[in-house]
């Protein structure tokens, strides 16, 4: 059984007793429902689904549901932000591996989508987000190598390895002042 009591490695410094873990890192938000035209939800269609998304510090991000649940296509809704999480981390990992890898980026955007199914009992699942890179490279940046750093920073990114549906990467890559 492991011991969950934290070890010391230096003085002062506690570590997990099972030092493969790894760091942990916890992120808090609020969700608050804005919603309520005035008698709260007597019925399915006597509610908006509007609420703010927040975290301290930040502004908060206006949400919804999917217009098809009778959401505010206006607001951001869960559906938008997985998607858009995915593709986020995919981003930060990709620029974090072409920095290092001396590869210089000097435009990226992904038009990213998701599909989701709507199952029997009124529930659903995503079945699959393809993430669409398309990437500048500075002349002389090596665009075998960019394409290859997709793949790692695929495999490193925390969200996409959280999720339990495929995530396809099809990125282009396009280096500046090259013919074609």
């Amino acid at each position: 059984m492991n011991d969950p009591t934290p070890r010391t490695v230096h003085p002062g410094t506690p570590v997990a007793a099972n030092a493969d873990a790894g760091r942990e890192h916890r992120y808090a938000t609020t969700v608050r429902w804005t919603g309520n035209t005035g008698s709260g939800t007597a019925s399915y269609r006597a509610y908006r689904r509007d609420h703010a998304i927040e975290a301290a510090g930040k502004p908060p991000i206006p949400g919804s549901s999917d217009p098809q649940f009778r959401g505010d296509r206006a607001r951001w809704n869960p559906e938008e932000l997985l998607v858009a999480s995915l593709s986020a981390c995919h981003q930060l990992w990709y620029l974090h591996l072409c920095a290092e890898a001396g590869v210089v980026v000097t435009a990226y955007e992904d038009r990213a989508d998701g599909t989701m199914a709507e199952t029997a009992d009124g529930g659903g699942r995503f079945t699959r987000v393809v993430l669409r890179p398309e990437v500048t490279l500075a002349a002389r940046s090596d665009a075998t190598l960019a394409l290859t750093l997709h793949e790692r920073a695929h495999a490193l990114c925390f969200i996409a390895r959280s999720v339990n549906f495929p995530v396809e990467i099809e990125a282009q890559v396009r280096v500046e002042g090259a013919a074609g």
